[in-house]
């Protein structure tokens, strides 16, 4: 009775045993079997740096930055992805950049990051058009943030987007108290500042102005031939007949007009 029992005990364990090494072996095959995927193979922090291939030189042939009428026949997959390659591109131009500064050493194609930056300005400017394009087909509303014109501290227009804050204007003494008492539009300094402000803005206007004109009186000196209406329209600010008359528009021979 007792050689039974203890036959019966010893199959059931080894059966239990050999159940428990089919299911580990089941398990350690699906974790360690990898015919399909679809993961990118991990890189070091070599990533970050530019081929070996093109270390030492001093002239990298690249090409040209992306157009909007190139980006707008993709996809907003394709936008997607290729935002995150020209990321990793400009990633790698700034850590190469400046490990050319550390190293003393001139960095080739300096162009190369300005080209990928207008590339990612393209790429924000086309996602803007199709979102404000869907929200005025749904909403009738662009669903970009609101702006409107605010006079600042100083006295001058500004364009202001408006923002959400969890204490109302009115009640922000931290910042009604500084905007009353230091830069409220009906102040003596800001007064002051804002008519110096438009006498320097009105200086510069006169400079270029003047210095227009003297240009097309040189023109006009030089070249007494030239047409008259493609000067007034390279120079609409300019009054032509005023220049023409003038004593520095004169060369040594007398005038045709």
């Amino acid at each position: 009775m007792n050689t039974a029992m203890i036959s019966t005990l010893l199959r059931s364990t080894i059966t239990r045993c050999l159940r428990v090494q089919n299911v580990a072996k089941i398990i350690g095959s699906a974790t360690t079997r990898r015919d399909i995927h679809t993961t990118t193979p991990a890189n070091d922090l070599m990533e970050f740096f530019d081929k070996k291939k093109n270390w030492g030189e001093t002239n990298i042939r690249v090409g040209r930055p992306w157009k909007l009428d190139e980006l707008r026949l993709k996809s907003n997959t394709d936008l997607h992805k290729l935002w995150y390659v020209l990321l990793k591109e400009r990633n790698m131009l700034y850590t190469m950049e400046h490990e050319c500064n550390d190293k003393m050493r001139l960095f080739p194609n300096p162009e190369r990051i300005d080209k990928v930056q207008e590339s990612m300005n393209n790429i924000e400017t086309v996602i803007r058009e199709r979102n404000v394009a869907y929200y005025q087909l749904e909403t009738g509303e662009t669903g970009e943030r609101p702006v409107e014109d605010v006079v600042n501290l100083f006295g001058l227009r500004e364009k202001y987007e408006k923002k959400e804050y969890y204490i109302p204007r009115f009640m922000n003494t931290r910042w009604v108290r500084p905007y009353l008492e230091n830069g409220f539009i009906t102040s003596a300094a800001v007064k002051k500042f804002y008519r110096l402000y438009k006498e320097k803005e009105y200086n510069v206007e006169r400079k270029a102005k003047n210095k227009d004109f003297r240009h097309v009186q040189h023109l006009l000196k030089r070249f007494p031939d030239m047409s008259m209406e493609t000067l007034k329209a390279e120079y609409p600010n300019v009054d032509i007949e005023k220049a023409k008359r003038s004593r520095k528009a004169r060369g040594h021979f007398m005038p045709k007009y």
